[in-house]
């Protein structure tokens, strides 16, 4: 009865890795030989372990990530992709993220450009920091709502505050001016603080003219591409979209005419 009261209190405390540790002692004859001090730690760990997994589950959920199954532990290496596994390797410490460096990951359609940028996204919420997901087309959708429902500046709150954005499918729409200078205050804000990954079929060397308008564009790819990482991507033999059966994007345009802003 005294532990049954003890595993209830511990529920009302929201103790549920102890009340886990407290009910696999009980069903353990060999841990009923250990001394007081040994069976408590057992469960003070057993709890900081359960609430770290789930600090981790929840990172997971709300990066929303379009892989959220990738890992870096499944990075395929075979010859052709372009990939290093030391770079990788290096990538996967998270000193970058510390740092507040960039990393930009371009190649042609199916070289696992968004597989790659999620699994070291997924790879930094086991470390415990904060990614998020974000398709461009569809982040630019959200800021024109924001700025017409007076959303706007606490969505750039948000963009700002995680470690680690993922910026998705760069290159493949045409950007108004206000959306250069929306994206120039996003990275502005994330410059040398917050890493910002972006994924492109366009080379880096093409962006310049992507943008279009010098003098944004200039500003743009100085906090985009200077003190970043590069990941450039070949397919290596068939395209991993053509193996999983996923249709093909639209090429990008490497200058795309501007469009209005949506009203």
């Amino acid at each position: 009865m005294l532990t049954e009261n003890t595993l209830e209190t511990l529920r009302s405390m929201k103790l549920h890795g102890m009340v886990q540790a407290l009910e696999h002692q009980r069903e353990t004859p060999d841990t009923h030989a250990l001394a007081f001090e040994e069976r408590f730690g057992l469960l003070v760990d057993r709890e900081r372990l359960y609430r770290q997994n789930g600090r981790y589950r929840g990172l997971l959920r709300e990066a929303r990530l379009k892989a959220s199954q990738a890992c870096v532990e499944d990075i395929s290496y075979k010859p052709g992709r372009g990939l290093e596994k030391s770079q990788i390797a290096a990538l996967a410490d998270g000193a970058w993220i510390q740092r507040g460096q960039n990393l930009l990951v371009t190649g042609p359609t199916g070289s696992g450009k968004t597989w790659i940028s999620c699994a070291l996204a997924h790879q930094a919420c086991r470390q415990g920091l904060q990614g998020r997901y974000w398709r461009v087309p569809r982040l630019f959708e959200e800021i024109r709502t924001a700025h017409g429902d007076g959303s706007y500046l606490k969505l750039l709150k948000r963009l700002a505050k995680a470690p680690v954005l993922i910026l998705d499918d760069w290159g493949l729409i045409a950007l108004s001016t206000q959306d250069r200078a929306d994206l120039l205050e996003i990275l502005d804000d994330r410059l040398n603080v917050r890493s910002t990954v972006l994924c492109s079929q366009l080379p880096v060397d093409k962006w310049h003219a992507y943008l279009g308008e010098p003098t944004l564009a200039d500003a743009i790819l100085d906090r985009l591409v200077h003190h970043s990482h590069r990941i450039e991507l070949k397919t290596g033999g068939d395209s991993l979209r053509k193996s999983l059966g996923l249709p093909n994007p639209p090429p990008p345009s490497e200058a795309p005419p501007e469009t209005k802003p949506r009203k």
